[in-house]
């Protein structure tokens, strides 16, 4: 093996970025995927599982909740997001991802599987919210380890699509209400319980998964691993090798001179933040806030809609989220490869700016009733087919426009304060106006959340940073190259 490391006192050059950055893909990346990514499909079915719940959680049968306790509700978990994305993005640049990817996860399950035994308001909240705390951790410390082992050329379309995936998971949840919140199958106060239960036991399996996945190389020679972070790189390239059949896997090119330490403290990574990328915290926070309210606000209490002004049975909304689930998937998977050729920037721009604009239309026509229940679900499979892309593109942004190492932080920041803003406002907002029984006060809050979508198109043709194609290096100078 080709030796590219090599010591200065107290300073590392390394091309370590850039044997990561030069590997063909192979089923390690794949592994990487599935065993990552695989939490956003878990997330996606227990969320459209309450999304769905939301007319059945009201009977006095279950939990008897009024429209404000279900969208309250919702605000706990986001909370627990918020709490969660800030103290575990410390730990991960801290700790390690992969230390934390299997902390969060296990809280996160922990939470889903309690959820299934709610007994009350109070309980519910409160386990909402610990799945929260686990989500929120995941958002920071997954993220951040999919983009330091993905190739550069390949990273915007993989975090596209990974994310993404939580709408397969949504198109589950969706399908499997149509059986579990049917009272002729199963009593009314059971199937709800069973959605959670199973999509928690499921996920066990992921903990398995995850131990094939390594830490990552640039997180332990920024950190003062060297040793090994050389002996991951190698097995990492022995492995494709063998799964690829090619003997040799080219030259990397870029060398990356760093100097090590243990940890970053805040004072440092504010002060990149705040100063030297004033403009990208700008930028990050912006897109986060915009993609945070529009799904918080409306996706999520879509089921409340359906049930309030078009009188659809509870148990039947399930079959109105599949294909908004759809959408959402689809747009992820057919525009990801764009924003690797076409360019970040200009796909940015045009999938906040078509979504804002569709959302107006939309809005326009419910309140003025020309809508019915299928065809209002028409429209909104559209607006998500490209409002998911644009959301997948904004968590995309903040990963990879800030140094090493602060990435999972950065994540969790901006993460935390667009959902602070956008997501637990939003529900209850929502769950208010819904509330009310006026389609007109429901299109009030559809303007607002598209303007917050079309001044996110704006701000990123401004600010956005073209970042396709470039290692994370060349995007933003790890802290420790200084």
């Amino acid at each position: 093996m080709t030796d590219t490391v090599s010591r200065s006192s107290a300073c590392l050059e390394t091309k370590i970025p850039a044997r990561l950055d030069r590997l063909p893909w192979a089923r390690f990346h794949l592994l990487v995927v599935v065993a990552l990514g695989i939490t956003w499909i878990l997330d996606g079915l227990e969320v459209t599982i309450v999304g769905a719940l939301s007319g059945v959680l009201q009977s006095e049968h279950t939990l008897h909740l009024s429209s404000q306790q279900i969208g309250t509700v919702a605000s706990c978990y986001v909370a627990g997001a918020v709490l969660g994305a800030i103290v575990f993005g410390w730990l991960t640049d801290r700790f390690g991802r992969r230390t934390m990817f299997y902390v969060t996860l296990a809280i996160y399950l922990g939470g889903v599987l309690l959820t299934a035994v709610s007994w009350g308001m109070a309980s519910f909240a409160v386990f909402r919210f610990v799945t929260g705390l686990g989500i929120g951790g995941e958002y920071a410390a997954v993220n951040s380890a999919i983009d330091e082992l993905i190739p550069a050329r390949l990273r915007g379309r993989i975090d596209l699509i990974v994310n993404g995936s939580y709408w397969i998971g949504a198109a589950m949840g969706a399908a499997a209400t149509i059986v579990l919140l049917n009272p002729r199958l199963l009593p009314i106060d059971l199937g709800w319980r069973l959605g959670f239960g199973i999509g928690g036991i499921l996920g066990l399996a992921i903990l398995f998964l995850r131990r094939y996945v390594p830490e990552s190389p640039r997180w332990l020679v920024t950190h003062g691993h060297e040793k090994s972070a050389e002996k991951v790189v190698g097995s990492i390239e022995d492995e494709i090798r063998k799964d690829t059949g090619k003997r040799s896997l080219g030259e990397p090119r870029d060398t990356l001179t760093v100097h090590p330490r243990k940890s970053f403290g805040f004072g440092i990574i504010a002060e990149a933040m705040l100063s030297k990328y004033r403009g990208r915290s700008a930028l990050a926070l912006t897109l986060m806030v915009a993609q945070a309210f529009l799904y918080n606000a409306v996706f999520f209490t879509y089921g409340l809609v359906l049930t309030r002004f078009d009188h659809i049975s509870p148990e039947r909304t399930g079959v109105y989220l599949l294909p908004l689930a759809a959408g959402n998937f689809m747009g992820p998977l057919l525009l990801g490869r764009f924003f690797d050729t076409i360019g970040r920037r200009r796909m940015i721009s045009a999938t906040f700016g078509a979504a804002g604009s569709l959302l107006i239309v939309t809005g326009a026509l419910f309140a003025a009733g020309y809508l019915s229940a299928m065809t209002h679900t028409a429209a909104w499979a559209v607006i998500f087919f490209f409002a998911s892309a644009a959301s997948s593109s904004a968590y995309l942004t903040a990963s990879e426009i800030f140094p090493l190492e602060t990435r999972a932080l950065a994540i969790a920041v901006f993460y935390a304060a667009g959902t602070a803003v956008g997501g637990i406002v939003a529900p209850w907002l929502f769950g208010t106006l819904i509330g009310t029984g006026s389609r007109w006060y429901v299109f009030y809050g559809y303007i607002g959340a598209a303007l917050l979508m079309l001044s996110a198109a704006v701000t990123e043709s401004k600010l956005g940073i073209d970042a396709e194609g470039r290692s994370l290096e060349q995007i933003a100078d790890p802290l420790s190259s200084a």
